[in-house]
């Protein structure tokens, strides 16, 4: 038999909220054309600051060449800044005399 003072906890039905995770804004880094920067500059700062393979550093030099400015990563705005800040200390082409320093580059918001 069941003793009439004990009690039973009921069950606590807990429902999930659909939380959704808010999606971070997204940034281009723009790196711009220089001509005191060769080819050989621009695929080397591509693969020793974003791991990119020879080819994709060779398409970007010759974006940057042929349209003044090129895209080389669209990701969140604190990992665009340090990107952006990578190439302007990344230092001067040592392969043309002429040059004095890094290129530029800086970030803006992907329009959508």
């Amino acid at each position: 038999m069941s003793d009439p003072q004990t009690m039973v906890a009921e069950p606590v039905v807990r429902t999930r909220q659909n939380k959704r995770r808010k999606k971070q804004p997204r940034y281009n880094v723009i790196l711009w054309d220089d001509p005191d920067h060769s080819y050989d500059y621009v695929i080397m700062m591509m693969k020793q600051l974003f791991a990119f393979p020879i080819e994709r550093g060779f398409q970007i030099a010759k974006e940057v060449d042929g349209s003044g400015r090129a895209i080389c990563l669209t990701t969140t705005m604190e990992h665009a800044e340090l990107k952006r800040d990578q190439i302007h200390s990344f230092g001067k082409d040592d392969m043309i005399a002429r040059c004095k320093g890094s290129m530029r580059a800086s970030i803006e918001p992907v329009t959508e």
